[in-house]
């Protein structure tokens, strides 16, 4: 655990002054206790509270919401899961036997989870100010992907489902056909399949989330040709 904790040390960019924090946020709960599950609950809080300022600031004329939108696609599971992983937090979780048998370092939900009790750990070892410092730079490739005009168009995935909704039709279904790469370099392929009208499209990215919205931008494109 000394090793684990002297790396994330230096990838996470923050040095515990104290160190059990760190223990126990990459403590699943199938490891025993203390878990990170408390962590968790109160990094969820912290994290939300900064993306939310955060949008807030940069976004001065974004409505609601746009705002909510923002603030659900960069913390959402999928999204904190990409964090983990170019953290490279897999290999480096305490997971108890049956986790580990049955891969649980690379389940999108723990690994969101970790990063949660991550950002409440620094948060409680150093302070609001300081767990911003650290935490908001791992978001940053996210927010530069989002619209910059203050008021953004919503998402490919929720266009599909209004457009789909408003003329009664069956919600599409997501499939992942394929994921591959190292788990701080995974690549996604996913394909979105209509029933009415039937059609099939597909969609790659850097995590399940961006596969899915290009897929659905691709439904949409054929749907409402311009």
């Amino acid at each position: 655990m000394a090793t684990k904790q002297v790396y994330l040390k230096d990838r996470i960019g923050h040095r515990f002054a104290n160190p059990d924090l760190l223990a126990q946020a990459l403590r699943h709960r199938s490891a025993g206790v203390p878990h990170n599950e408390r962590l968790e609950f109160l990094g969820d809080s912290i994290v939300n509270l900064l993306i939310a300022q955060t949008m807030f600031e940069r976004w001065p004329k974004a409505d609601e919401g746009a705002l909510t939108r923002a603030r659900s696609a960069l913390v959402c599971e999928s999204a904190l899961a990409l964090i983990a992983r170019q953290l490279e937090l897999g290999p480096r979780l305490q997971l108890g036997p049956g986790e580990l048998k049955s891969g649980g370092f690379r389940r999108d939900s723990i690994l969101a989870d970790a990063v949660e009790a991550i950002i409440a750990a620094i948060y409680l070892d150093a302070g609001f100010e300081a767990c911003r410092a650290v935490v908001m730079p791992w978001f940053e490739a996210s927010i530069a992907e989002l619209p910059a005009t203050g008021k953004p168009d919503k998402d490919p995935k929720t266009r599909l489902q209004e457009w789909l909704q408003a003329r009664q039709r069956h919600l599409p279904n997501y499939e992942l056909i394929s994921e591959s790469g190292d788990d701080h370099a995974k690549h996604f392929h996913v394909r979105c399949t209509l029933l009415d009208p039937t059609m099939v499209s597909e969609g790659e990215g850097s995590s399940r989330r961006i596969a899915e919205q290009q897929a659905a931008a691709a439904a949409l494109a054929q749907l409402e040709p311009k």
